[in-house]
């Protein structure tokens, strides 16, 4: 009995450790990326600013302005958008341009 619940500790021990590793790495990740609106192919974003998008996966159309995507710190006001009116990802949702 006293053996069972060893091994039950020790994978339910392991099993926590191994979850708040992946918070970190997670978190960490965050600290190295930032939301880019207007970047993401059509059902490509990572979440959405209003309507018309819910969450990962749902912008109708490529570069939606109200969508955004996850880039590398420091790259969104570099990477290309069709519809920005600066032609670049923004950092905030905007309105297309015509």
């Amino acid at each position: 009995m006293t053996t069972k619940l060893s091994a039950a500790s020790l994978v339910l021990a392991l099993g926590s450790a191994l979850s708040l590793s992946a918070l970190t790495t997670t978190a960490h990740a965050a600290d190295d990326m930032q939301k880019c609106f207007g970047v993401a192919e059509a059902g490509k974003n990572d979440c959405a600013a209003g309507a018309g998008t819910s969450c990962a996966g749902t912008s109708k159309t490529k570069d939606q302005a109200n969508a955004w995507k996850l880039v590398p710190a420091g790259t969104c006001l570099k990477t290309p958008s069709s519809t920005s009116p600066t032609g670049f990802g923004q950092e905030a949702a905007f309105t297309a341009k015509s």
